[in-house]
């Protein structure tokens, strides 16, 4: 098929290169000229394992084309897929100004009736807009024929999108035709041939499916969260409950894991844009309005730790902090707990030594006057980062954190405390080489005594 991706974002390049690597012909267009400049070079905007060979390989093969206008992508184009953002306005609306800019250029150039897929994650009603968009602007022309509207949200996991795309657990048509939802099941046939994972449903429904999917997954995890600050209280360990509730297979073990809290472009986004509809509706999610409240208190719950520690002194202090993005496997640091640690620790005085195997760039350019001043520091090993620090935060779970040379951070800092934002290390394993843990809803270990006299 002929398919034109509007939007060379994370979902768009994404979507496009995937679609390309099955033997489709596809067209990528976004208004940023240098984004597009650089996608021609073969270079990725964005980082993805995986993506930019992907996108070589089909630029050369003539499968995946870019391009800065929207006309030349249009050119005979099966398929229109909008993959714009929607960022989240000051009233955590999502702002869907770019979708209908989009329908709009769409009304007036597309020259024969075509599928047009609202990819981008929008409230509920948008495609419904889009198609309003397209038929006044058809009838104003003089047409005599329709666009069919698509909704076809994402579920993408940043750090495993590719895999996620070529092998979804379910793909999403929210469609009202029965000719739109044969050609998109062609489409999507190729991901699926071993298991139909295909689940057709109204437009309004398949839109309402994607917010309810991210908020649901974050309920679980500020619940979790939310039970390691009872355990953490009563002392009881969170993570023998952990196992022993996740061994229920009604619950599972996914999104259960207690934290520092959840990040990134999607779940706090998500939450705001689902509040503000039902506001807008005169009605409250007040479980939801909890999950959101419960996640900003546990992005304070490493500064709390510090402070349990070391009290008012941290403006004498140099701490590290392993993992800067939201997650593992991405540069992504919207909304990430690092963010709120660095933010607070900038404002105290203290010394920041910071290490993300992909990140560091992203948050050098969020925080510039404070590594100009040499307050925060970004290091290419994460040994070095821990030299003379007074503790170590670890904020995301990367796996080159998971088995450390313990006996080493020992000696490079200065004391020996690890705030574990991740619960990825034993308690037990890190107190035999002398430091002092504290994790989220764990039990403390502490250090043997003169070690402990040069921290409290």
């Amino acid at each position: 098929m002929q398919i034109t991706v509007i939007g060379c974002g994370y979902v768009g390049l994404v979507t496009a290169a995937c679609f390309a690597e099955m033997g489709n012909r596809v067209a990528c267009v976004d208004a940023d000229e240098e984004r597009i400049a650089a996608l021609q070079r073969g270079m990725s905007p964005i980082y993805e394992p995986g993506i930019e060979g992907l996108l070589q390989t089909n630029r050369r093969a003539g499968r995946l084309t870019f391009h800065p206008q929207l006309g030349p992508g249009l050119s005979h184009s099966d398929i229109v897929f909008i993959a714009v953002g929607t960022p989240p306005a000051l009233d955590g609306s999502a702002d869907i100004s770019q979708i209908l800019g989009v329908a709009a250029q769409l009304g007036v150039l597309l020259d024969s009736p075509s599928i047009v897929v609202c990819k981008s994650t929008a409230p509920v009603g948008t495609a419904c807009r889009v198609q309003a968009i397209l038929d006044q602007l058809c009838q104003r022309r003089g047409l005599g024929w329709q666009h069919r509207v698509v909704s076809n949200p994402e579920f993408l996991k940043e750090g495993a999108a590719i895999d996620d795309f070529m092998r979804p657990d379910r793909i999403i048509l929210g469609t009202e035709d029965a000719d739109a939802e044969r050609t998109m099941r062609q489409l999507y046939e190729p991901f699926v041939r071993n298991h139909d994972r295909i689940l057709c449903m109204p437009r309004r429904a398949a839109e309402m499916t994607k917010y309810v999917a991210n908020t649901f997954l974050a309920t679980k995890i500020s619940f979790i969260n939310e039970v390691a600050s009872l355990c953490e209280l009563l002392g009881v360990d969170v993570e023998e409950v952990r196992k022993g509730i996740g061994a229920d297979p009604r619950i599972g073990h996914h999104f259960i894991y207690a934290g520092c809290g959840y990040g990134g472009s999607c779940f706090p986004k998500d939450i705001r844009a689902l509040l503000h509809m039902a506001r807008e509706h005169d009605t409250e999610l007040p479980i939801l309005t909890a999950v959101e409240q419960r996640n900003q208190a546990q992005k304070g719950w490493p500064l709390r730790m510090l402070r349990k520690v070391y009290g008012e002194r941290l403006a004498g202090c140099t701490v590290a902090v392993w993992g800067l993005s939201f997650k593992p496997g991405t540069d992504d640091i919207r909304d990430a707990p690092s963010r709120e640690l660095i933010d607070e620790l900038l404002a105290a005085g203290t010394m920041v030594k910071a290490f993300d195997p992909v990140a560091g760039d992203n948050i050098a350019r969020a925080y510039p006057a404070a590594v100009a001043r040499g307050q925060l520091q970004l290091f290419s090993d994460p040994y070095v980062a821990l030299n003379q620090a007074d503790a170590l935060a670890l904020l995301t779970e990367w796996k080159q954190f998971r088995q450390p040379d313990f006996a080493l951070m020992a000696q490079l800092m200065r004391a020996p405390v690890i705030i574990d934002g991740r619960n990825q290390y034993d308690p037990a394993v890190v107190g035999a080489h002398g430091f002092r843990h504290l994790g989220v809803g764990r039990l403390p270990v502490d250090a043997p005594a003169p070690l402990l006299r040069k921290v409290v």
